[in-house]
């Protein structure tokens, strides 16, 4: 069973950056990040591929976030630039299918705890 586990996150003004880290037990394939606002749904954030080549994003975070991975640490990445209140959540990395990045949650196996991200105004 792989296990994941997220760090950096933390309280940034609004038009800071955070970078996010989550590390695996494991080699792992899709990568996924997701987010969860309160009161609101997990949503999808990003996906990377398991060579690191093919990423996806939400609209909301195009041109502002980057995700990437360095599979010799078995670690994915989420660089997060002009941050904004409204990105404000728990971040989750999350493992999924080999051979093509899903946005669905119900389509990662293993999720790791979650970190907070809080931009203030």
């Amino acid at each position: 069973q792989v296990q994941l586990v997220e760090s950096g996150g933390g309280l940034v003004q609004a038009g800071g950056s955070l970078r996010l880290s989550c590390a695996a037990s494991e080699h792992t394939y899709t990568m996924g990040w997701f987010r969860q606002a309160p009161g609101k749904e997990r949503e999808f954030v990003s996906a990377i591929g398991s060579s690191g080549i093919v990423t996806i994003y939400t609209d909301s975070v195009k041109d502002r976030f980057a995700i990437s991975r360095d599979n010799a640490k078995n670690t994915v990445y989420l660089q997060m630039n002009k941050l904004k209140p409204e990105d404000t959540a728990v971040y989750y990395c999350a493992a999924g299918p080999v051979g093509y990045l899903p946005r669905g949650t119900d389509t990662y196996a293993y999720w790791g705890q979650g970190t907070q991200v809080t931009v203030s105004s």
